[in-house]
């Protein structure tokens, strides 16, 4: 399961298919440069019509994932209503020889690769699909063991083995962790397991390789690249999105890539050199993650207050966090995120993100308070600027999506 701020919306039905060829431009560096055509590997994004919020279930999981965080400290509970359907990405991903597909969540903010083993046999594994080692000829044991939790309680855990993980067409030998006992809170969720796509420091066990080191090493991409657009339902129906391996869609944005160059590798850490509202700076800056395994905006409790000041109407409720009214879904205003000299848009509108559900016409904010050192550039963001993680340049190239 992937750890969005709402903690799990999060990666979404992306099905597996030979990588087609699009409009690919390969990395050319910092500076702007001319299109070029070029392949790549392609996991298309199809939008989970059944997926349901469980907002302080995800807000939970996020204090726990980031812990400087303390979003929704309180153990008091507001109900609130489960009936919009939002996107959850998650991939088709196929383990061994033959292979075997498990639905993963993609998360640029961890590094392992997880999901249930055959001999597990608690009720978080039985949900899903679970991985048969002795069906696949390539398999090898390793014999460390490996372990999670999360903040609302639920735990996996297990041994770590070798096989083949292909994803879009690109296979290498990687190292997976096989989960041997999952706690029952992983039974609700729509995936199997974990692809992180993090840097290998953020691993559980200490050495192990990530995918995407392993398949640079291989000369397997085209480019040390993985493009991610996440699709909106308010902006195109949350069709047609995806994470392209090893190329760049330049049909999917506007413009030219900016590079923010990585200021410490682990997560993809950037800095933040300003925020601003409808264009104007409200005088906050940070150093921030761009991840795909956060759905919101967290900032520091001074830059929330400082955005939200600008929304007449917003509250920052002590159970829920930061409210805006629901009328904002119209709105046509920005919050602005400044990196490498270029401002980046977030729509005000996709600041009411859910409805609280308690007739007051509020809902959950897409921007949050809590994070005073590492802000998180979660899905509101990734929703509407295109995100290439280039780890062989050790930079984030990011343009406004092109709806």
């Amino acid at each position: 399961m992937k750890i969005t701020f709402l903690v799990s919306l999060a990666a979404a039905v992306m099905v597996l298919t030979d990588a087609a060829p699009v409009n690919r431009r390969p990395n050319l560096g910092k500076t702007q440069h001319k299109s070029v055509h070029h392949g790549g590997h392609s996991i298309p994004l199809t939008r989970n019509s059944n997926f349901k919020h469980n907002t302080r279930g995800q807000m939970a999981k996020l204090n726990r994932r980031y812990p400087g965080i303390n979003i929704l400290a309180s153990s008091g509970s507001v109900p609130l209503t489960d009936s919009n359907p939002d996107l959850e990405y998650y991939g088709t991903v196929s383990i061994g020889t033959p292979g075997q597909d498990f639905k993963l969540d993609f998360d640029t903010g961890s590094a392992d690769i997880w999901f249930p083993s055959s001999t597990c046999t608690t009720s978080g594994c039985k949900a899903h699909s679970q991985f048969d080692s002795s069906k696949s000829s390539t398999f090898k044991e390793d014999g460390r063991s490996w372990s999670v939790s999360y903040g609302d309680g639920s735990t996996a855990s297990g041994i770590l083995g070798t096989d083949a993980v292909n994803v879009g067409g690109i296979s290498v030998q990687q190292t997976i962790g096989l989960a041997t006992s999952e706690s029952s809170q992983f039974a609700s969720g729509p995936s199997d397991g974990l692809f992180g796509l993090g840097f290998d420091s953020l691993e559980s066990v200490s050495g192990v390789q990530t995918f995407m080191d392993n398949a640079i090493a291989a000369g397997v991409l085209s480019q040390s690249v993985v493009s991610v657009f996440m699709p909106s339902v308010r902006r195109n129906g949350g069709v047609g999105g995806e994470y392209l391996f090893g190329g760049i869609d330049t049909s999917k944005f506007s413009g030219e890539l900016t590079y923010v160059p990585i200021s410490q590798q682990g997560y993809w850490q950037i800095a933040i050199d300003d925020v601003g509202y409808n264009g104007q700076s409200i005088g906050q800056s940070s150093q921030g993650i761009v991840d795909t395994g956060t759905t919101l905006v967290i900032v520091s409790d001074t830059a929330a207050q400082a955005i939200h000041a600008n929304i007449q109407g917003a509250t920052n409720d002590p159970t829920n966090g930061w409210l805006v009214p629901c009328s904002l879904s119209s709105s046509t205003d920005n919050v602005s995120f400044t990196m490498a000299g270029t401002a980046f848009n977030v729509p005000v509108a996709d600041l009411a993100f859910e409805a609280v559900g308690d007739g007051s016409g509020n809902c959950v904010s897409g921007v949050q308070g809590g994070q005073n050192d590492l802000w998180i550039l979660g899905d509101v963001f990734i929703k509407n600027n295109y995100c290439v993680f280039d780890q062989g340049n050790s930079q984030v190239g990011i343009a406004p999506l092109n709806y």
